[in-house]
């Protein structure tokens, strides 16, 4: 009877052992154990102990009883504690480091903002000492030294590792004095900026009242060389001893002359308010400069070709003027040359106001010289109502038209009086450059070693004269 209830009891008391053991292993992995009905929490440190005082004994209490638990079922109990408390030391170790970063960021931001007051304060130094102003400079100075002293606060922070309690506060009002500093630094930057602008502006001004004055002295200096008149070749000369070297001397003041009349052009146009580039896009339309001061050619070109047209024929845009027989006309040619050198324009001109070149010369004003041109240089047609109707105006810009039409006239005039006749060419726009028929207007600086040039246009023409070839000077482009 005895081993039957023993048999029959043995069941039951493994089940209760059982279930023992499950609610130690709960209390083990979550701190909780049951009181009277109530929940507490437990340290982590009171739970290491239980783990410590159950290895050691294998027993729990549970409402003031002892039992025994399974040796293999504690060990796992206290290795669960184990990994509760190291998580909890991991979670401490990120939040720590997470703090450090907000800290260092916010140092980074005072710093920035320091150096920022710093770079203001300096600029602001600077501008107080020109022109001087002790007290500005005072005031920089000690705007400098301030913010060097916050500098040095800032790194005795870091060693101390002082932390701010309100970071996200400390990082705004940081970003805030940066941005000031800032527009502090430009706001003198664009001072400054408008100092020297004045500065430049009245040495612009100095410069011009300078230029007016040279070209008022200019235009003296070529009044007097206009006035001059004569040209001087040694010794008598004869229509026999016409060569290559009086052709050249006679064609070096042709370019002088045709040079001081488009200065004096491009000067009055400059004073009626003119476009001079869109003009000299006008005379070049497909021009590529290598320099804006380049664009003088292009008046010098359009000149040239209005004074030398027509210059490979005889009467020389005179048609209906009466010409000798072919084997007297070098004679009369030669004759034309030698009454006109020794004479001053001016005087000629009031004096022969019907002679050939007299009607040369007003034949190539009215095609050089445009109504609306002269409208727009004068603001009236007096001096083409002067030429038209047979005279001739006493201007400065007529006067040195007039003496440009002269030497135009005898390069014209010797040029049949040589033997072989001197003929005029020009180069066609799109050739490539040849240094034996041309001459560049430019300084070779301008062209690369490796560069191809060619002609953008014919400035002054070349001419032939037998086999010697005098080159045309022409502008080149890439």
């Amino acid at each position: 009877m005895d081993s039957v209830k023993s048999s029959a009891l043995t069941p039951n008391k493994s089940r209760l052992a059982c279930t023992f053991t499950k609610v130690l292993h709960i209390r083990a992995l979550t701190g909780i154990a049951p009181v009277h009905g109530t929940q507490k929490v437990k340290p982590q440190e009171k739970i290491s102990d239980d783990c410590t005082a159950s290895k050691s004994t294998g027993i729990a209490p549970v409402h003031g009883t002892q039992k025994v638990k399974p040796k293999g079922k504690i060990s796992d109990d206290c290795t669960a504690s184990k990994s509760t408390g190291s998580q909890s030391e991991s979670f401490d170790s990120v939040e720590e480091e997470f703090q450090n970063r907000v800290q260092l960021q916010v140092l980074v931001a005072k710093l920035f903002a320091s150096i920022s007051s710093v770079k203001a304060a300096y600029s602001q130094l600077q501008y107080a000492q020109s022109p001087y102003d002790a007290e500005g400079i005072q005031d920089a100075d000690h705007y400098v030294i301030s913010e060097l002293k916050v500098l040095s606060e800032l790194k005795q922070c870091y060693l101390k590792k002082l932390f701010d309690p309100s970071p996200e506060t400390t990082m705004l009002l940081a970003e805030i004095q940066e941005q000031k500093s800032l527009v502090g630094t430009y706001d003198i930057m664009g001072k400054r900026l408008e100092s020297q602008t004045r500065l430049k502006d009245s040495e612009i001004m100095f410069l011009r009242e300078k230029i007016d004055e040279i070209r008022k002295q200019n235009r003296l200096l070529e009044k007097r060389l206009n006035q001059s008149g004569p040209i001087s070749f040694t010794g008598d000369l004869h229509s026999s001893g016409v060569n290559v070297r009086h052709f050249i001397k006679v064609l070096g003041h042709t370019i002088k002359s045709v040079r001081s009349f488009v200065r004096m052009m491009v000067d009055e146009m400059k004073s009626a308010g003119w476009d001079v580039n869109a003009a000299a896009t006008e005379f070049e339309p497909d021009a590529v400069y290598w320099h804006d001061d380049h664009r003088c050619f292009a008046f010098e070109a359009f000149v040239f070709r209005e004074m030398f047209d027509s210059f490979h024929k005889l009467n020389f845009s005179l048609p209906n003027e009466s010409l000798p027989e072919k084997r007297k006309q070098k004679q009369f040619f030669f004759a034309r040359f030698m009454e006109l050198k020794l004479r001053k324009t001016k005087d000629f001109l009031s004096q022969n106001s019907r002679t050939a070149f007299a009607k040369f010369c007003r034949v190539k004003y009215l095609r050089l010289v445009h109504p609306k041109m002269e409208s727009s240089l004068f603001g009236n047609l007096d001096q083409r109502s002067l030429i038209s109707s047979g005279q001739f105006p006493d201007t400065t810009f007529f006067g040195t038209f007039a003496e440009m039409a002269r030497w135009v006239w005898l390069l014209h005039s010797l040029a049949y009086s040589i033997e072989p006749e001197a003929s005029i060419f020009q180069i066609k726009k799109g050739s490539r450059f040849s240094d034996v028929y041309m001459e560049s207007v430019i300084d070779e600086m301008f062209l690369s070693p490796d560069s191809d040039p060619f002609v953008a246009f014919t400035v002054v023409p070349g001419f032939m004269i037998g086999k010697t070839a005098i080159q045309c000077r022409v502008y080149l482009s890439q």
